[in-house]
C-alpha cells in the first residue's frame, strides 16, 4: 500500500513555510481590527450615529466569535488547519470588502457576524498550530509580535490614506485586498500538501467533541477564556476608542492623533518582541504581574493629563505580554490531548471581549461623554489584576494537589 502523501510529513518540510504564514495572517487581523479605530469618527458622520448606535457593529460580531469559540477546534481536527484558514481568510475578506461597499447602515452590521467568525477561526487556528508543534512552540511571542506589527500598520495605513483624500471606504477596500492575499497564500498550501498545515490538530484518539466538553469543565480554562476577554476587550477599547477621545474629544488634530494610536501599538510590537526575554528573567506570573501594574499607570496618565500623548505607547508597551503569556501557559494547566480545544476556547472566548467590552464603553460614553473612556478602561486593569490573582491562586491549588 502506497502512503497517503497528503497526511505524510516528510522530514523536509520546511517549518519556515508555515511560520510565515502564520506570521502574516497576524498581521492581517491586527490591520483589519486596529484601523476600525481611526476610521470610526468618519463612519459616526456617514451614517449620523453615535458613540451608543455604532457600538452595534460591535455587538453584531459577537455571534461570529461565539460561533468560532465553539467550532475552531472541531474545524481543525476534521479538516486540518489550512482548509480552516481559507474558509476563515474569505470570510473576513467578504466582511471587510463588504463594510466598503455597504450603501446602508444595517448591513454593515449584518456581516458584522462574518467578521467576528473570520478573526476568531483565524486566531484559534493559529495559536494552536504554533502550540502544539514543537518546531513552532518556540515562536508564539513572536506570533504576537506580528499581530503588533498589524495593529501598529492598521491606524498608520488608515491615517495616511485620509490624509491622501482616500475616504474611509476606500481604506477598507485596501485593508480587504491586505487579507485577500492570505486567501492565496493558504490556497496555495493547500494546492502542494505542505504537510504542517494540512495535518489535523486532534493530538489524541479522544472525539474533538470530548475534548471540547472537558476543556469547558475545567477551572483554569474557564478562569483563563475570562481573564482573556477582560484583556483582549482592554485591547480593543483602546484600538476602538482611544483615536476619538484623542481626536473628538480632546480636539488634538487628526494626524498626531492617528499616529499617536500607531505609538501604542509600536510600544506594543516592541513588548511582544522582548516578550520571551521579560519571561526568562521574571517568569509567567510575575511579568503579568508587572505588565498589569504599568498599565494601571499608563492608564492613570492618559486620563488625568488630557494633553499628553507619551502614555500611550506605555500603555501598549504593558498590555503587549497579557494574551500570549496567558496562551503559553496553557499547555501547563491542561492535559496535552485538550490542548487545541482548550486554546481554540479560550481565544475565541477572548474575542468576545473585543465587541462586549468597546459596545459597554460606547454606550456609557454616550451618556456620560467621551472623557470618561479612559477611567472605564482603568477600571478594566483593575478588574484584569484581580482576576490574574484568581487564576494564580488556582495555579497553586492544582499544583498541592
Amino acid at each position: 500500500m502506497k502512503p497517503d502523501r497528503r497526511t505524510s510529513t516528510p522530514s523536509h518540510a520546511p517549518a519556515s513555510i508555515g511560520i510565515a504564514i502564520a506570521f502574516y495572517a497576524f498581521i492581517t487581523i491586527g490591520v483589519a481590527e486596529s484601523g476600525l479605530g481611526v476610521l470610526l469618527p468618519s463612519i459616526l458622520d456617514t451614517f449620523n450615529l453615535t458613540p451608543a448606535t455604532v457600538t452595534f457593529l460591535f455587538i453584531s460580531q459577537i455571534a461570529g466569535y461565539v460561533l468560532a469559540a465553539f467550532s475552531s477546534s472541531l474545524i481543525s481536527s476534521r479538516l486540518g488547519l489550512a482548509p480552516m484558514l481559507l474558509i476563515a481568510a474569505i470570510t473576513l475578506t467578504t466582511a471587510l470588502a463588504t463594510y466598503g461597499l455597504a450603501p446602508a447602515w444595517g448591513i454593515m452590521v449584518a456581516v458584522g457576524t462574518l467578521l467576528g467568525l473570520g478573526i476568531g477561526l483565524i486566531d484559534a487556528g493559529i495559536n494552536a498550530y504554533m502550540v502544539s508543534d514543537q518546531r513552532e512552540a518556540k515562536w508564539i511571542g513572536l506570533l504576537h509580535a506580528f499581530y503588533g506589527i498589524g495593529a501598529l500598520l492598521g491606524p498608520a495605513i488608515a491615517t495616511t490614506l485620509l490624509l491622501l483624500g482616500l475616504n474611509w471606504r476606500q481604506v477598507y477596500g485596501v485593508i480587504a485586498s491586505l487579507v485577500a492575499l492570505l486567501i492565496v497564500t493558504v490556497g496555495w498550501v493547500m494546492v502542494v500538501h505542505y504537510p504542517p498545515m494540512m495535518r489535523r490538530t486532534a493530538t489524541s484518539n479522544s472525539h474533538a467533541v470530548a475534548n471540547l466538553r472537558f476543556a469547558l469543565k475545567t477551572p483554569a480554562v474557564l478562569i483563563s477564556g475570562l481573564f482573556l476577554l477582560v484583556a483582549v476587550g482592554t485591547e480593543a477599547s483602546l484600538g476602538n476608542w482611544a483615536y476619538t477621545v484623542q481626536q473628538v474629544s480632546r480636539g488634538i488634530s487628526a494626524s498626531i492623533a492617528g499616529y499617536s494610536i500607531s505609538a501604542m501599538w509600536l510600544g506594543f510590537t516592541i513588548g511582544r518582541v522582548m516578550l520571551g526575554i521579560f519571561v526568562n528573567r521574571l517568569g509567567a506570573a510575575r511579568l503579568v504581574t508587572a505588565s498589569l501594574s504599568l498599565l494601571a499607570v499608563g492608564l492613570l496618565t492618559w486620563w488625568l493629563l488630557p494633553e499628553q500623548w507619551l502614555s500611550l505607547p506605555i500603555i501598549g508597551f504593558a498590555i503587549a505580554a497579557i494574551f500570549p503569556t496567558t496562551i503559553w501557559l496553557m499547555p501547563q494547566r491542561v492535559p496535552t490531548a485538550v490542548v487545541p480545544a482548550a486554546i481554540g476556547f479560550v481565544t475565541s472566548v477572548a474575542s468576545l471581549g473585543s465587541a462586549i467590552i468597546p459596545t459597554t464603553i460606547g454606550w456609557i460614553a454616550n451618556r456620560a461623554g467621551l472623557e470618561i473612556i479612559p477611567m472605564l478602561i482603568l477600571l478594566l486593569a483593575i478588574a484584569l489584576a484581580v482576576l490574574h490573582s484568581w487564576l494564580t491562586k488556582q495555579d497553586v491549588s492544582s499544583f498541592d494537589d
